[in-house]
């Protein structure tokens, strides 16, 4: 799937938040604890978050995302794509499930916060810029 760039910042930032709270769903809490880190620890926790998610993001597979919509993944597309960026740890089986659960609970997160797909061909440019 290519996500934009703002999009990619948009779902760690939001699964970062979340994290932040200490439980899925508790974004308020989240939000409030976020904004009391410091910005290196905020810093910390995007890199955290972000090397959990971005990997998996960007291994899931290319999907048509019309303009106005989200891009929607099924559930064994996101555990496909989680199992093949985790690799073999070397650690025993339960660890593994619990790693596999624990990313795809975060992907999942961050992909239900993804931004609206905006039409690129119906951006405006400002009359001051055609100028230029």
């Amino acid at each position: 799937m290519r996500f934009t760039e703002h999009e990619l910042t948009v779902a760690v930032t939001a699964a970062a938040k979340i994290v932040a709270g200490g439980k899925i769903g508790k974004r308020g809490k989240g939000e409030e604890k976020w904004e009391s880190m410091s910005k290196i620890d905020r810093y910390h926790l995007l890199e955290a978050v972000g090397s959990q998610v971005l990997p998996v993001m960007l291994a899931l597979p290319d999907v048509e995302v019309p303009a106005g919509t989200r891009p929607t993944f099924t559930d064994a597309q996101i555990a496909e794509a989680v199992e093949q960026t985790l690799g073999e740890s070397g650690v025993g089986r339960l660890r593994q499930k619990v790693a596999v659960a624990a990313r795809l609970t975060l992907v999942r997160t961050a992909l239900a916060q993804l931004p609206v797909r905006q039409d690129p061909d119906a951006l405006i440019v400002p009359d001051s810029l055609d100028d230029l």
